[in-house]
Order: structure tokens, then sequence, then C-alpha cells
């Protein structure tokens, strides 16, 4: 995103600008077939990418060490092997099993987290696939999915001993294209769940109307007039799935199911008059369920599409949800940090997170490194700056659901310095 200045004339307050570019057209399906192919392909894709990039690190990782496939491994003999990783878990949903214990009086329990002391991970390639072993490899870190290089030797139980591990790693970064030296904030908000119990239109339209400089005194303006743009970052509203029952619906059900919509599409015409606004679809928004998420169609908003500051695209915090119930970490940023140093933001697509079975590409692996990576529809708000090996800097932000928390983020272009805004209905 680079910026470009503009003025103040009379007393009058003109608002920042920003030029923008959607890097999204990778994720579109446009002209992907379906043909009945099945998820292989895309692991297939996944590990020759990983793979190579891992070898071209190898020289400066070990160089003398000998590289083999699963299948030329001898026991005894140290060596690398690269792969994908499968984690066995006891505790992983079974179709089957959830169906018999529906059918028996045993109440059916979903744990929050499905991690057991007794998983474990497997390594495999095209040749074979071996269970390893060892303290480096901590079955609670890592999940189904991930491409990683091993360093280490065969067991004589069959197992692969590690002894080192290499991650991909936390790619190259461009350099951030701010011209300007003025601060220029981006609002995140996520989570507004419209039409449900938890949505407080009050709490909604106090954002809007800072937004849009409605709020407060001059210089409350002052910096309003530097939004440059608004990321509403999925499950915008939220529809009574109980009506979707493949009936017809009559004309009161129809209403119900779309006024929600049309809440959300009055709201984001205001915004949309003024500020570039991007909305990306989350799990519970009226889109395709598999990732990568395809933009809500612009006939739900007949109103603010008619803007040409109006966009849509992405996705809302999916990967990083599932990542939690698999593994385990110190709060949510880790699993953003995780995700960026695997090199690929959907690791657990397609195992345990729905998503499309392309043929011949991984749209989520990261081939450079964000200067902001952000999650939506999280319980609370939480931000870090890491840094990378090569001096990379990304601001990680967790924007917490809007209808329970009243928080919107607030992040600064120049610097990527952030904070929370919150808007509260209770006063004293």
């Amino acid at each position: 995103m680079e910026t470009e200045d503009s003025s103040s004339e009379n007393g009058l307050l003109h608002r920042k600008q920003a030029l923008y570019s959607s890097l999204d057209s990778c994720f579109e399906i446009q002209k992907e077939m379906y043909r009945g192919q099945q998820y292989s392909q895309i692991y297939f894709a996944r590990l020759h990418l990983m793979r190579t990039l891992l070898y071209s690190l190898l020289p400066n990782w070990k160089p003398h060490i000998h590289v083999c496939t699963v299948i030329g491994l001898e026991e005894g003999k140290e060596c690398i092997i690269v792969g994908t990783l499968y984690k066995h878990m006891k505790l992983k949903p079974s179709i089957l099993e959830e169906y018999s214990k529906e059918r028996s009086a045993t109440p059916l329990v979903r744990p929050h987290n499905f991690m057991h002391p007794d998983d474990h991970l497997i390594l495999e390639d095209e040749s074979g696939r071996i269970k390893v072993c060892g303290d480096v490899l901590l079955p609670s870190v890592y999940v189904t999915g991930v491409v990683v290089a091993l360093h280490g030797k065969e067991t004589g139980t069959g197992d692969f001993w590690v002894e080192d591990v290499m991650e991909a790693g936390i790619p190259h970064q461009i350099e951030r294209p701010i011209k300007s030296g003025e601060d220029k904030y981006v609002i995140f908000v996520s989570g507004l769940d419209i039409g449900s119990s938890t949505s407080n239109p009050l709490k909604f339209q106090l954002l809007v109307d800072h937004i849009t400089g409605h709020l407060g005194d001059k210089k409350e303006q002052s910096i309003a007039a530097k939004i440059v743009r608004v990321i509403i970052a999925g499950n915008s509203v939220e529809i009574p799935r109980g009506l979707l029952n493949g009936q017809n619906l009559g004309s009161k059900d129809q209403f119900t199911l779309s006024e929600p919509i049309k809440e959300l599409d009055i709201q984001l015409t205001q915004i949309a008059a003024g500020i570039p606004v991007d909305i990306m679809p989350g799990p519970n928004d009226p889109a395709n369920f598999s990732l990568p998420q395809q933009p809500l169609h612009r006939c739900l908003f007949p109103s603010s599409s008619a803007y040409n500051t109006f966009s849509l695209l992405g996705t809302s915090g999916q990967n990083i949800d599932d990542l939690e119930k698999y593994s385990d970490a110190n709060d949510k940023l880790e699993f953003l940090e995780r995700t960026l140093r695997w090199r690929h933001v959907a690791p657990t697509a397609p195992n345990t997170l729905g998503c499309y079975p392309f043929t011949d590409r991984d749209p989520f692996f990261v081939e450079t490194c964000p200067h902001v990576y952000f999650v939506g529809n999280q319980e609370k708000y939480e931000t870090r700056l890491i840094k990378g090996a090569e001096g990379q800097i990304v601001r990680l932000i967790c924007i917490p659901r809007f209808s329970e928390t009243g928080v919107a983020v607030v992040l600064n272009l120049r610097n990527l310095e952030c904070h929370a805004l919150s808007f509260g209905t209770e006063f004293g």
C-alpha cells in the first residue's frame, strides 16, 4: 500500500488517501474446474514447492549430511529427509465414530482441543512414510500438512530418531512502500454479527460515526481524517440457520433472513461514501464454506457496492482457529508466527479445514513476508511485533469479535504501531 498526501484548506479537514493494489487474485477460483479430483494433488503441489525451497536452504544448514527419501533410509545411518508431517491424533473427530455415538446412549462430547499425550508424528513423501520420534519435534507444536527437513537416523524399531529440524522460515520481505512521513491509519474490525443476540447497533453506529468524522471534537475529527481504509474481517452478519432447511420460505422468513444483510449494507454505505472498505467473508457469512472463501456477492450490498471504494476479498480467522484445535501454543499470536515460519497460511487444509481441491498449485503458500499479519474473530485483542533472521519486521494482530467486545483495531501505516479502539454504550 502506497500513501499520498492530501491538504487542508480554509479550516476544512480533508481525508488522507492511500494508493491500494489488490493482491488477492491468486485466491480467486475462476478457471479452476472440478473434475472429481481428490486432495492428494494439492499435497503433492505443496510438497514439491516446499521441498525445492528447503533443498535450497540445506547448504547453509547441514551441507555434509546425505539427503535421502523415506524408502532409502538405512538403519543407524545419519541423513536428512524432507517430507510432509502427518499428526496421528487419538481424539481427532471421525465421522464414523460420531455417527455410532449419536445412535448410542452415550453422550457425544466435543472437546475444544483434540490433543492427547499419545499423539505422534509421521513424515511422508512420495516413496513412503515413517514414524518420527525424539524430543526435538514435539507433536504438541506441529500439525498435519507442515513440510519440514529432519536430520536424524532410522532406529532398530523402524522409527526415525530426530536430532534436528529445519523449517522453511520467515520469507524475504520487500521494503514498505511508504513515501510520506505522516500518520495514516487502517481500521480493522471483525465479528460484527449483525442479527445476533450479542450485536449492539449503537456500538457499530458509534464506530461508523468515528470513522466518518461525525464523532468528537476537532482533535478527534483530525485523527479520523487520517483513516485511509477500513477492513471488515469476517462474520459481519448472523443468519438464522434454522430457516435454511431446504423448504420454501414464506415472506416473513425471507424478511428475517435478509434483514441483517440490509442493515449491514446501510451501515457500510455510510463508510464507503468517503473511505475505501474491504469486506472479507467469514465462516458465518453467506459465502462458500471452503477456503479460499470467494468474495461476497455484490448483489447482497446494492447501496454500498455502488461506490468504487467498496471491495470484497479474503478470509477471516478459520486457519488459526483450526490450529488451536489440533496443537498447543502460549497464545493465538504464536500460531500466526508459526504459519509464517512454516510459510503456509493454512497447513491443516484440507485435512481438518475445508479447502478447494487445487490440482497444480497451493495458494496458501507464503511467498513473501507480510508487514502486517492479522486474524479476525478472536476472543480478545492481542498484538506483537516480531523480527525475522534477515531483519523482517511483522506486526501480528488478533482482532476481537466486535459484537462481544466493542473493540476495533487501529494500525498506523507509518510505523506499524497498533492500538485498540473501544466503543461502549454504558454511560456513568
